[in-house]
This record gives C-alpha cells, sequence and structure tokens, in this order.
C-alpha cells in the first residue's frame, strides 16, 4: 500500500542533505575552538552515519515506525548533550550546540511526517528544551532568539500537512470504491434488465392476463424479478460499508416492484451511512402501512430529491387515504408506527416528516433531512 506523506518524506531527506551540508560548514569553521578537536570529528562522523542511515531507511519506507522516529530523536539530544565533551563551557554558552540546531531540526521534521503536528511539536520542544539545559537557561527574547518558535512552526506545519495528505488519501480511495461499485452495478442492471427481467415481466404480465393455473407461474415470476431487483440495487453496498458514506439512491432502489414505483436522481445522492440508514427504514415503514391499509391494488411511487444542503424523500400512493382523526386513535390505542417510526425518526435526525392525506384521495409522506447532520458520538 502507498504511503500517502511518501511525497513529504522525500522532501524530509533533501533538507536532511542540506542540513548536513551545513552542520559539515559549521564543523569545519569551528572544530578548531573546541576543547577536543578530534572527538569532535568523531562525532560528526557519527552524525553522519546517522544521517545517512535515516535517509536510507525513511526513502526506503522501512524507517517510518515510531520506533526509528524516537530513536532520531534520542539519538539527536545524545549529540547535543555531548557538546560539553568536546568545548569549554564558554564556548558552549556562547554558541549553538555543534551538531547545529538546522541538522537537529531533522527530528522534529520525522516526527511531524510520521505522527501530526503534536507529535512534531513535542520532538521540537524535546530539541530545544535539550539547547536550553546545555545554556542552563531559556532564552525568553523571541524577537532576538525565534529558535523556538521555528521549532514549533516546522513541527506544526509539516505535522499539518501530513495529516491532511494522509486523510484526502482516504477519502479518496472511499470515493474511488463506491464509484466503482456504482459504475459495476449499474452495468449489471443493464446487462439483467435488458434480459431476464424483461422476460419475467413479460411472464408475469401474461400469466395475470391468461388467468387460472398461469396465475401461479406469474405470481412466482414477479416475486423473482423484484429478489432480482433487490439483488442488483445491492450489488455495491459491500462497498458502502467499507465508506462514512452511502449512496441513498442505491437503497431506496431496492423497494422498487410490481406495485412501487421508484423514481432517484441521475447521479448518486451521497450521504452518511447513518442518516441514509434511518431515512430508508422510515420510507420502509411508510411502504409498509400502503401494503397494509391501502388495498392490493394499491400503487405506491417513491421520490427521491437531492437539495443540495437536504435530501428529501417522497412516498405517495393511490390508495384510499386516511379518515380525519385516525392517527390520533391509533397512538390512543398504542399503535405508534406512524408517530416513532416515522415522526419520531425523522426528527431524531434534525428533519421532519409531513404527511398529506384525505379519505378517497391517497396519502404522500415528505421526509426532508438536512445534510448538514452527522452521525451521533458514541
Amino acid at each position: 500500500m502507498s504511503d500517502p506523506a511518501a511525497p513529504l518524506w522525500r522532501a524530509a531527506q533533501v533538507f536532511r542533505l542540506l542540513s548536513w551540508v551545513y552542520a559539515l560548514v559549521f564543523q569545519l569553521s569551528k572544530n578548531a575552538e573546541f576543547a577536543r578537536p578530534v572527538l569532535g570529528w568523531v562525532l560528526f562522523g557519527a552524525l553522519t552515519g546517522w544521517s545517512l542511515a535515516c535517509a536510507v531507511g525513511y526513502l526506503r519506507g522501512f524507517g517510518r515506525r515510531r520506533a526509528w522516529v524516537l530513536a532520531e530523536v534520542a539519538v539527536v539530544v545524545a549529540l547535543m548533550a555531548s557538546t560539553p565533551l568536546v568545548a569549554s563551557a564558554s564556548w558552549t554558552l556562547a554558541n549553538q550546540t555543534w551538531p547545529t540546531t538546522l541538522w537537529a531540526t531533522n527530528a522534529v521534521v520525522s516526527a511531524a511526517v510520521l505522527a501530526g503536528p503534536v507529535a512534531g511539536m513535542l520532538a521540537g520542544l524535546i530539541v530545544m528544551g535539550t539547547a536550553a539545559a546545555l545554556k542552563g537557561s531559556i532564552s525568553v527574547d523571541l524577537v532576538r532568539t525565534p529558535t523556538i518558535l521555528i521549532e514549533l512552526a516546522v513541527g506544526l506545519a509539516v505535522g499539518m500537512a501530513a495529516s491532511t495528505a494522509r486523510r484526502a488519501h482516504d477519502e479518496l480511495e472511499r470515493a474511488t470504491r463506491l464509484a466503482a461499485a456504482l459504475a459495476e452495478r449499474e452495468r449489471l442492471s443493464r446487462e439483467v434488465h435488458d434480459g431476464v427481467m424483461q422476460v419475467l415481466a413479460l411472464v408475469s404480465r401474461r400469466g395475470r392476463e391468461i388467468g387460472g393455473a398461469a396465475v401461479q407461474l406469474a405470481e412466482a415470476a414477479g416475486e423473482q424479478e423484484r429478489a432480482l431487483r433487490r439483488l442488483i440495487s445491492g450489488a455495491g453496498a459491500d462497498s458502502q460499508t467499507m465508506s462514512a458514506d452511502a449512496d441513498l439512491g442505491a437503497l431506496v432502489r431496492r423497494f422498487e416492484s410490481d406495485q412501487v414505483s421508484v423514481s432517484l436522481p441521475a447521479t448518486a445522492v451521497l450521504l452518511d451511512a447513518h442518516l441514509a440508514t434511518e431515512i430508508v427504514a422510515a420510507a420502509e415503514n411508510a411502504l409498509t402501512n400502503v401494503e397494509r391499509h391501502a388495498g392490493p391494488d394499491a400503487h405506491a411511487f417513491v421520490l427521491l430529491e437531492d437539495l443540495g444542503d437536504a435530501v428529501v424523500v417522497s412516498i405517495r400512493d393511490d390508495g384510499p387515504g386516511i379518515a380525519a382523526g385516525r392517527l390520533a386513535q391509533a397512538e390512543e390505542q398504542g399503535r405508534v408506527g406512524v408517530s416513532k417510526s416515522i415522526v419520531g425518526r425523522m426528527r431524531a435526525l434534525g428533519g421532519e416528516a409531513v404527511l398529506t392525506t384525505s379519505e378517497g384521495g391517497g396519502t404522500e409522506w415528505e421526509l426532508r433531512v438536512p445534510r448538514t447532520v452527522r452521525r451521533p458520538a458514541r
């Protein structure tokens, strides 16, 4: 699997090379001032070897682990702390540590790329804390000595860039999986619709027209046609369960049958999976009421609309409608399917469920939910 932060790791090794060049120039200019110049070159050799090992590890990928980054922070602190071993106390107070603060910033960059801004800023505090311990004081003159601010800014900026890259990569992968699933579902739907489902629909229709023993065959064909439609509509469900979003249109399409007509937008209606599941449950409850109370010949029509800031699912039937006061009477008798499963569910999502009905004029539910509502915290 590719690392979304790989470009940052490569850029960090370019910075490592430049910081090593700066450390070499500093070593050449200051080594003569050291109390132990030979030891200074020995330690610089260790610095060079570690820089090379880190560059190879991070570029190849095997070093992009917490243990390796923690080891880098430890090596940086150890080399900085070795300054009193190679230089006098007066030199230490008057100069930066011999490995140079710029080279020590590599540990800050590595921590930020691996674990984000908090880890990067923490590594920056450790590096600057080591420098302050060697001098015996912390400089509060941030105008003349803004090094600590620079270290924190590097950790914050690089860490945020790495976190953003990983989030964008995850979102792209989810979108790619969903798009592939939708395309495959549409391909299967076209192929099956052109053949099997048309034959099943024809058998179902002609069987009812013929009557007699053919009615049983018509019912079986109709049942298999509906099952096949549900199977095709759910072809992308596995991909959706891996994502925080679901295609509400694909879920609503499963209601399509001989008695239910479904109209959907041309494009996918992506919605938070929790919201999509709740909306579908409310719509299913409304369709169940049509099946139970509108009569065997009633037909239902489902319309899904994507309004941008909200989604609306309308369920209309051509049944006899609901008499005035019937819902209130049912609720008093303890039948709370409408008040809890439809109206209550929509209110819990921050939306609304509006019922329009009249005796003899059918019923229509309009389920509206704003897109800003997200999955509740657990």
